[in-house]
């Protein structure tokens, strides 16, 4: 994984990996404990109704009032790709697609969102692109993926394969997002943008919800419901965002959504600790695996910074003799 600019921008951009992937591979395991209670598009709904809440709350007590508004069409288009794509239409499909496909399977599905980032990045920006290495390493990163959740393939395409094409929508319209806000290069801040964009995202899945005839009737409020709602809400929705919109702001789209590499094994581990799934050999060794395919990333990344440094060295020679 790339970062633009000092040690101290690597650093940040661990942490806000970290957070991100830690947050986001609890989503599913969140997400499965909590649709036995609520009807799915209520749920992403109501879960956007709290993270927006909680965001708007943080930026208004810690950004400056003429840091908050937009001020140009590029923050708009930014806005709304993030509420309407990244946020919106992926949650809502990942989450009625999650009623039939297992947090496993849907976490792989999800996980194919690095592949998919350098197809739109190739169509819309001009400075995005992954060299041989780096798909690659992406590649190797994948099939770690698949060990982790201990995927059969016959699974895969069998039984519920239109809910997982469900899932894979969310994952498409997720990639697509990222890059649209890569491309309109906002002047607002990721956690700013992400402030305006959540309430764009509950305004869509609530209709959505009442379109498709779901209700608060419909909703079994226990405490485990509510706990389920509370960190899809606010760990995963508010804080998770915050992180992740960073993480694309400081390496890119295609960087920045490795995250979905690492939210299987979040969601495996999670899966292990709170469910009772057990790990097999195979996930251990795609643990393994996913590990190669980040080294395979970073050296990518080192040799990218050695031949810049390389560059500077020789123009500084010349530019002597």
């Amino acid at each position: 994984m790339k970062a633009h600019g000092s040690t101290g921008g690597t650093h940040r951009s661990l942490v806000l990996f970290t957070l991100a992937s830690v947050f986001f591979g609890g989503t599913f395991v969140a997400a499965k404990a909590g649709l036995e209670f609520f009807p799915p598009l209520l749920f992403v709904a109501l879960r956007f109704d709290i993270a927006a809440v909680v965001l708007l709350a943080y930026v208004a007590v810690t950004t400056p009032r003429d840091e908050l508004r937009p001020q140009s069409v590029h923050d708009i288009v930014g806005i709304l790709a993030t509420g309407v794509f990244v946020i919106g239409l992926s949650n809502a499909f990942l989450f009625v697609g999650q009623q039939y496909v297992s947090s496993g399977v849907g976490s792989i599905i999800f996980s194919l969102n690095p592949i998919l980032t350098p197809v739109f990045a190739m169509v819309v920006l001009a400075d995005e692109r992954l060299s041989s290495r780096g798909a690659v390493g992406m590649l190797i990163g994948l099939v770690g993926v698949a060990l982790v959740v201990n995927v059969d393939p016959s699974n895969l395409l069998g039984g519920a394969a239109v809910w997982k094409g469900v899932v894979f929508l969310g994952a498409v319209t997720g990639t697509l997002g990222t890059v649209v806000i890569r491309w309109a290069e906002t002047s607002i801040s990721s956690t700013v943008r992400t402030a305006w964009a959540l309430p764009v995202s509950a305004v869509l899945t609530h209709g959505f919800s009442v379109a498709s005839g779901e209700s608060l009737s419909m909703v079994t409020w226990t405490p485990s419901a509510i706990v389920a709602l509370g960190y899809v809400g606010i760990f995963a929705g508010a804080v998770a965002y915050i992180a992740y919109f960073g993480l694309l702001d400081e390496v890119g789209p295609i960087h920045g959504n490795l995250v979905f590499y690492a939210v299987p094994i979040v969601a495996t581990l999670g899966g292990s600790v709170l469910l009772g799934e057990s790990i097999s050999a195979s996930t251990i060794t795609g643990f393994a695996t996913i590990f190669v395919g980040f080294a395979v990333l970073a050296s990518d990344s080192i040799v990218e910074e050695v031949e810049a440094l390389y560059d500077v060295v020789l123009s500084s020679l010349r530019s002597t003799n």
